[in-house]
């Protein structure tokens, strides 16, 4: 189901504030819950995970599980998302991960939990979010109009981004502190109330087909796409290289913040919320996307973004301070923010319906198939240099990336908008 395409009588401000709709609405509401117990497990896993081990290396190795299908699955996941109703599998993910949650909160309370129980679950629920997450991101126009995008992307983000970092670890994080079965339960409830606020959305969400086609040549049709596309491809890298600093820096961060013998000494509901400063930032960063891109354009914002993201990762090399490391941690979430509302809308409008899932899937094996790789390292680095290493290697790697965006500029960005449009 797709929206009419607005009048070409219609003033283009009244189409920017005009109503998202009661569909944009039920999904915004199914990906607020979503997200809140993405960002739940995402604390509990690694708090859980040290009840089992103290290795760094083991440590790291859920966060491994958990992103590893990013890089085995998100090709296939997209082309899912571009041949079946793109609701329908974010319906059917959502409950596969709240079943999996109860079946090992019901391991736990047996007393039959380890480690390898953590990387089982992990694996399944990381495969799962590659589908939801990639039909999510591509039913998006199917709901809204294009030029009410960078509004609906805003909302969208501010609501997961509250929901994934600012409620769900300190929430992760008491949720420990009372029981390891009780911490899993809470994120599987959550997944099911989501997919009932999902169901109200109604319609057919499957992209019409012409001709029948393999999976393998969706893939690549998709994968020719985003290569050949210049703006897309670099910003996919880009994205991939920041991840890889982020997840190396954040797999290890546990072992940094939590415990008296660590360097910050926290508890652990102290360590969830110092997760939520990420949030703080992030969330101010969503809401105030549009007007850094008014103020500043849109190459230098995402300028400006990659500099927070150095911040973000590279802070803890240099104190071990809660309040400087928080206040780094917020800086770092606001460009986030920032840049995420600014190149998901881009890749939204520059790229066909019929291809969404597939380009965004491709994108994503870029940009988030690097987090396995950079928990893998993150760990081994902690574990051989030790953990301020970490953090100063991967703040370094993301300052780099703006030698990428040199001779990105405004231009090129509306250019690109330009030739998507002809092409239409």
């Amino acid at each position: 189901m797709t929206n009419d395409s607005p009048r070409r009588s219609e003033p283009a401000p009244a189409r920017r504030t005009a109503p998202l709709g009661a569909a944009f609405w039920n999904l915004w509401t199914s990906s607020a819950l979503s997200n809140l117990a993405d960002g739940v497990l995402k604390v509990v896993l690694p708090l859980v995970a040290l009840r089992f081990t103290d290795s760094p290396t083991l440590i790291a190795g859920v966060t491994f599980a958990l992103t590893i299908p990013w890089l085995l699955c998100a090709l296939p996941a997209g082309a899912l998302a571009d041949r079946l109703d793109r609701r329908r599998v974010m319906l059917g993910a959502n409950l596969v991960r709240a079943l999996l949650l109860t079946a090992l909160a019901l391991g736990l309370a047996l007393d039959l939990g380890s480690i390898w129980l953590l990387y089982a679950v992990a694996l399944g629920v990381g495969v799962t979010e590659t589908l939801y997450d990639t039909s999510a991101q591509s039913i998006l126009p199917q709901l809204v109009d294009r030029d009410r995008l960078p509004r609906a992307n805003g909302r969208l983000h501010t609501a997961e981004l509250t929901a994934n970092q600012f409620l769900g670890p300190p929430l992760g994080g008491l949720l420990v502190a009372v029981g390891a079965a009780v911490s899993f339960t809470a994120p599987a409830a959550l997944w099911l109330v989501a997919v009932g606020a999902l169901w109200l959305v109604r319609g057919r969400f499957r992209v019409g087909r012409e001709t029948r086609t393999s999976m393998r040549a969706d893939i690549v049709e998709g994968l020719r796409f985003l290569v050949r596309h210049r703006v897309l491809r670099s910003f996919a890298v880009m994205v991939g290289v920041s991840n890889f600093g982020t997840s190396a820096a954040f797999t290890v961060l546990v072992l940094f913040a939590v415990g008296p013998g660590s360097p910050m000494g926290l508890s652990e509901p102290a360590y969830g919320l110092l997760m939520t400063t990420v949030a703080a930032g992030s969330v101010v960063g969503a809401l105030c996307a549009g007007r850094v891109e008014d103020l500043l354009g849109r190459a230098w914002s995402l300028r400006v973004s990659v500099l927070t993201f150095g911040l973000l990762v590279g802070v803890p090399a240099v104190t071990a301070d809660p309040v400087l490391v928080a206040a780094g941690f917020f800086v770092g979430g606001l460009g986030i923010a920032v840049w995420n509302v600014i190149t998901v809308s881009l890749r939204q409008r520059v790229t066909p319906d019929a291809l969404l899932g597939r380009v965004n899937s491709g994108y994503r094996l870029l940009a988030w198939g690097t987090m396995p790789l950079g928990a893998a390292a993150g760990g081994l680095i902690a574990q051989f240099l030790g953990l301020t290493w970490v953090f100063a290697i991967m703040g370094a790697l993301c300052l780099g990336l703006l030698a990428g965006l040199v001779r990105m500029d405004d231009a090129t960005l509306a250019a690109a908008e330009r030739g998507a449009d002809a092409s239409r």
